[in-house]
């Protein structure tokens, strides 16, 4: 697999890691239980995707013999798996700023909505 990704994905874990920008700071990756996401079948024998490598060819690793390649290759955008960590990682934010006892007026506005 490629290193310094933008985006990991690791199916066995059901798990998607934001690389880069706000949230990758924390290191945060986020289970996603959707079983009926994971369970497509164009996702059946994908190991582990990296997105936003310096090496295209190396994106989509496969869990048999067949070559790495490209999302592009493989017929996967990335942005289903950022729209999933984005949905995840703003109920995270939603829980901290309901966990934080500070004043509406000292915290902001509780977060609505997260685009990476």
């Amino acid at each position: 697999m490629a290193t310094n990704a933008n985006w990991t994905v690791i199916f066995e874990d059901k798990t998607i890691i934001k690389n880069y920008a706000e949230g990758a700071e924390e290191g945060i990756g986020y289970k996603i239980n959707d079983d009926a996401f994971w369970a497509t079948t164009d996702f059946q024998n994908i190991w582990a995707i990296q997105s936003g490598t310096s090496n295209s060819s190396d994106e989509v690793e496969h869990r048999d013999e067949t070559p790495h390649c490209s999302l592009a290759d493989q017929g996967i955008a990335i942005q289903q798996f950022v729209d999933k960590w984005d949905s995840a990682h703003l109920l995270h934010l939603q829980k901290v700023w309901d966990l934080d006892s500070r004043d509406e007026s000292e915290k902001g506005a509780r977060p609505t909505s997260y685009s990476s």
